[in-house]
């Protein structure tokens, strides 16, 4: 089925047999497949001595974008692209996914043309906008100053635009001075591409 799966868990009181212990390595269903390793952007997953693989989450784009609080580490911004929430690079590359199906939830549809739309369109949103148009989705546990920082880095990572670094410097008196650090960054990124 692969690895796209909702994880979730039920909590209770009632007295539950205890599952079968199952040990099995990463190794045993991956062979000697490294595509993952390769094509993470911030080499977050690397292989183990012992031949298991390891992720670390501080590399990670979905954990930088999604779970951080905070300034996202100067060096890893031009690795993150046009990322704004999350990455699944490893995920999308990973053979067994071949095998997985599309879910026939409506709740994993996009919504508000997210799918479709340009991180400029969505820089301009304020915060009313966001949380309107990210009801019932998890991009709203970003915050709307994460997701403000999230889209600057995507800006910052575009290619030259006059209009982009007006609407940044623009943006600067709207934000906490974690977002405007990531749109100074953003501003002379869009500059050095001049």
């Amino acid at each position: 089925a692969g690895s796209f799966f909702v994880l979730g868990e039920l909590f209770t009181s009632l007295p539950l047999a205890e599952d079968k212990k199952q040990i099995e390595t990463t190794l045993s269903h991956c062979g000697s497949c490294c595509a993952c390793i390769h094509v993470c952007p911030t080499h977050a997953i690397r292989k183990t001595p012992t031949g298991h693989y390891d992720v670390d989450a501080r590399l990670c784009i979905s954990y930088l974008t999604i779970e951080l609080d905070g300034k996202i580490p100067v060096e890893l911004r031009p690795k993150i692209g046009n990322r704004i929430f999350g990455c699944d690079d490893c995920q999308l590359i990973c053979p067994w996914n071949g095998f997985a199906k599309t879910a026939s939830i409506p709740d994993f549809d996009p919504r508000h043309r997210l799918d479709d739309i340009s991180l400029l369109e969505i820089w301009q949103w304020d915060e009313a906008t966001f949380l309107a148009k990210t009801e019932g989705s998890p991009i709203r546990r970003t915050g709307y100053q994460s997701f403000k920082r999230n889209i600057a880095i995507g800006l910052g990572n575009a290619p030259y635009s006059a209009e982009i670094v007006s609407q940044l410097q623009e943006a600067k008196a709207l934000h906490d001075e974690i977002v405007n650090v990531h749109i100074e960054w953003a501003i002379q990124q869009q500059l050095q591409h001049i």
